[in-house]
């Protein structure tokens, strides 16, 4: 007669303090790196905040170069996040739901825009358009040292991002469920649009808020390939850089709030309308 083990349920909390004291002194040493790292993090916006005041982040904003940069950012990450969030979801429905010779190479490709440097991705849209196809694209849509440049050097990156979302999104969403749909007489197609994507929704809006948080803080790709010219392809990290060179560290500090302000919000939305976790 066999007896069955439970099967660990996935994501199932372990609680330290109930444990002996050598697995005590165990959680205790973790928790020591959780704080020392959060702190760190917490120590770098703490001195931020107190370095300037809400009344130096009112006079930058009051300078018409750092409202242009502003305006351009935002409109540069709102479209950026749009694309991002329509190239991610065929791509993270594919990865999740196919079986294909080369996925491997294709999921590795998908990285890199991660694990780059991001003055890497810059030199390399630059030269990308300095190719044959590149100058020809430019004759339609110019896009070197312009606010296409700006888009599409966000997008490189930030898309990676929207991309990872919605593949864990679609592998957490039963495929039984778009079978049931097949096998009643839809086709893939609209298995997919009418099944999968309405309860993908609140994965499609957690990539989107991530990619527009990505590129609002995209700095290198966008000043190596669309530049930093003020009034017309400087954004709020150019902003940050072009202070800097010129010693205004006050300034520069309060446009760094502005974007931690607007990280911290996009994290937070993101956590309340991410993708619901499921357990059996």
């Amino acid at each position: 007669m066999s007896t069955a083990r439970p099967r660990a349920r996935r994501g199932a909390t372990i609680h330290l303090g109930h444990l002996g004291g050598a697995d005590r002194l165990f959680g205790a040493s973790l928790w020591a790196v959780v704080l020392l790292y959060v702190g760190l993090v917490l120590a770098m916006l703490v001195a931020d905040a107190t370095y300037t005041s809400p009344a130096a982040i009112l006079e930058a904003l009051q300078r018409s170069e750092i409202r242009d940069a502003l305006e351009l950012s935002l409109l540069s990450s709102t479209i950026t996040a749009i694309l991002s969030v329509a190239f991610a979801v065929p791509i993270g429905y594919l990865l999740s739901r196919q079986e294909f010779r080369g996925k491997t190479l294709v999921d590795s490709v998908l990285d890199i825009p991660i694990l780059l440097p991001p003055m890497v991705i810059g030199i390399s849209l630059l030269i990308l358009f300095q190719t044959p196809a590149g100058r020809a694209v430019e004759k339609v849509v110019p896009f070197t040292f312009e606010v296409p440049g700006v888009i599409l050097a966000q997008f490189a990156v930030a898309c990676a991002f929207a991309v990872r979302t919605m593949r864990v999104t679609f592998e957490a969403i039963d495929p039984r469920r778009e079978a049931v749909a097949l096998t009643l007489g839809c086709s893939r197609a609209r298995a997919f649009w009418w099944v999968a994507l309405p309860e993908a929704g609140r994965g499609a809006l957690a990539a989107g808020l991530l990619a527009w948080a990505r590129a609002l803080g995209e700095f290198g790709p966008v000043l190596v390939f669309a530049g930093a010219t003020r009034g017309k392809t400087e954004v709020l990290p150019s902003t940050i850089f072009l202070e800097l060179s010129i010693g205004d560290l006050r300034a520069a500090v309060a446009v760094s709030l502005i974007l931690v302000g607007a990280a911290v919000a996009v994290l937070v939305l993101a956590r309340l309308l991410g993708p619901r976790r499921v357990t059996a």
